[in-house]
């Protein structure tokens, strides 16, 4: 077995991806383990029995991995992905333990917020990585490669998790989180180093400063950044509220691990798909097809919900809202890869600060949406759709941007040619004849 001291091992292509996405699962298994014991956890905790308070457990965990990921960004530029890697599941372990142990409910919010800090530090990490091996469509085609891996993990998760919770308190959920995590970080010992010498960056505000305002006044990456904190918003409605819709509102309480494995797999296959058509069609042609479907069927899953007084027929409504959340694993990559195109130099600090924004805008309108959901899915149909348009209005307005700057180049380039071929008001008369 390696140590830390051995050297790194240039991993091949598939291990590679293959640990990045276990990297990445640190975050989802933080999540979606533990959906199935929320029920346990209102009685634990006497929340009551249809509390949504519960929802809090994803939104505080989430707020820690937004607001952290503006501190690992510059530390991953500056000493690079692996010690941050190892500095994330550190704080990510001791909030995990503190999660396990907590005796009262606010307690475990706050430990789950510094659970979310620790997991932010491998999710920048990951996704420096991924920008310092590849760019473009190949970066494209790898993210989606690593999200059909990733995606995994919400299929199992809930099953586990209410196999494990029937067995073992629901604090057991934590500590399978802990043994995950000091896995992760005993096979990043072979992971070699990525950042080039050349792009390491000073550690300072200034430098700090500096590069955040080159990504956030990079027209490309603001606006699909803004993009996917839509999409980040209603994905985190839906996990904070999909027990609480399926268990209370739809009645199905036994079924839900099931359900939602059932939807995780539509991720899966998206996923999957999208590697392979990707390099053929280009990200942005994709993702404004993928924008022309998603749209009717929010539009589709409200008018659904209004015509059943908000308590729709399950096998038409989960359906449809599976495919609209299927659809964003054809989206998410593509806007991730098409925001860090043009900051490759600056990996660390851009998944930082995008990560932060699509997290944290993520997490607050997730939480809006969720605080809305009572006895019916109506607010949450609603909240979607307007999670939908918005991320395809933020796109829609980068493709206008770059049209008329292209043509603003041709127009340009047009009067440059018009010059040189007409003749010269300075010419003498005899030149002009």
């Amino acid at each position: 077995m390696p140590t830390p001291e051995s050297p790194p091992q240039r991993l091949s292509r598939r291990e590679l991806l293959t640990l990045i996405s276990a990297i990445m699962a640190l975050t989802a298994v933080a999540i979606d383990l533990m959906l199935s014991a929320f029920a346990d956890m209102r009685v634990t905790f006497a929340l009551g029995e249809s509390s949504n308070r519960t929802g809090q457990v994803v939104t505080v965990f989430l707020g820690g991995l937004a607001v952290a990921q503006l501190f690992y960004g510059p530390l991953a530029d500056r000493f690079g992905r692996k010690a941050v890697l190892y500095l994330g599941i550190a704080i990510y372990l001791l909030g995990a333990v503190g999660s396990a142990l907590a005796p009262t409910f606010n307690l475990l919010l706050v430990s789950r917020f510094v659970w979310g800090v620790g997991a932010a530090g491998s999710r920048v990490v990951a996704t420096a990585i991924v920008r310092d091996r590849f760019e473009g469509n190949a970066m494209a085609k790898a993210m989606s490669q690593i999200m059909a891996v990733f995606v995994l993990v919400p299929v199992f998760a809930p099953a586990l998790g209410a196999g494990i919770n029937a067995l073992l308190p629901w604090q057991a959920l934590f500590w399978f989180c802990v043994i995950w995590a000091a896995l992760v970080a005993v096979w990043s010992f072979r992971l070699a180093e990525s950042l080039d010498p050349v792009h390491r960056r000073p550690l300072s505000f200034k430098a700090t400063r500096t590069g955040f305002a080159i990504v956030a006044r990079t027209p490309v990456t603001f606006g699909y950044t803004m993009s996917t904190v839509f999409l980040q918003g209603a994905f985190t409605a839906y996990l904070a509220s999909s027990e609480l819709i399926i268990g209370d509102i739809f009645d199905r309480q036994d079924q839900f691990p099931f359900i939602f494995g059932a939807v995780a797999v539509l991720f899966g296959i998206a996923a999957l798909a999208n590697g392979r058509v990707v390099e053929n069609i280009g990200i942005e042609p994709l993702m404004f097809r993928v924008f022309a479907v998603l749209l009717p069927l929010a539009v589709l899953l409200v008018v659904v919900s209004l015509g059943a007084s908000g308590a729709p027929n399950f096998w038409l409504f989960v359906p449809i809202l599976g495919l609209m959340l299927g659809s964003f694993m054809f989206l998410m990559p593509n806007l991730n890869s098409a925001a860090m195109g043009p900051v490759g130099e600056l990996a660390g600090t851009a998944s930082a600060l995008t990560g932060a924004v699509r997290m944290a805008g993520g997490a607050v309108l997730g939480t809006i949406i969720t605080a809305g959901i009572d006895t019916s899915v109506t607010p949450f149909a609603i909240g979607m759709a307007l999670m939908c348009f918005g991320a395809a209005l933020s796109a829609l307005l980068v493709r206008m941007r770059a049209d008329r700057q292209l043509d603003g180049v041709d127009l340009a380039l047009d009067l440059s040619s018009a010059d040189a071929m007409s003749p010269s008001t300075d010419a003498s008369p005899a030149a002009r004849e």
